[in-house]
């Protein structure tokens, strides 16, 4: 029995690196500072990159901020929705519902995405952001996908 419960809380603490991993884009709490380039709506797909300032009501930038505010508030269902079809099909909610209530109870629940930008290339896009409170959660350059008009998290 003893053997069974340290593998099981081996996989569950590898399971939480993973995931606080693919959430964060550096192990060094000082060494993010996101890039100023922002989310841009464009209703033709490009092939070049493209960045220009925020509207304030960028449909990235939405997805961007709801999907942390579920992630940090350990509503699952809501941000596992909210990943790409790639990602759901990697991700098992059940243990996707576990490191979200872990990093709730090891962060709490309000730390909102801020100073969010984007360099879009037609359905693809690559995001920076910071994490209010969190800056060892910051990121850069993370992978969001545009799937049936609607931006998902791509970073599995």
């Amino acid at each position: 029995m003893g053997g069974h419960m340290r593998t099981r809380a081996t996989t569950i603490t590898a399971v939480l690196l993973l995931a606080l991993t693919a959430c964060s884009s550096s192990d060094d709490d000082t060494s993010a500072d996101p890039k100023p380039s922002a989310p841009t709506t464009s209703s033709t797909p490009s092939s070049e990159p493209s960045s220009a300032p925020s509207s304030g009501d960028d449909p990235l930038e939405t997805a961007v901020k709801e999907y942390t505010e579920a992630y940090f508030a350990a509503e699952a269902s809501t941000a596992h929705r909210m990943l790409s079809e790639r990602c759901r099909k990697e991700i098992n909610p059940l243990v996707y519902g576990e490191t979200l209530r872990q990093a709730k109870k090891d962060y709490g629940s309000d730390h909102p995405a801020t100073d969010v930008t984007a360099e879009v290339s037609g359905d693809l896009a690559r995001v920076s952001y910071k994490i209010e409170g969190l800056p060892k959660f910051d990121q850069q350059a993370q992978p969001w996908a545009r799937e049936d008009g609607v931006w998902k998290y791509d970073a599995c």
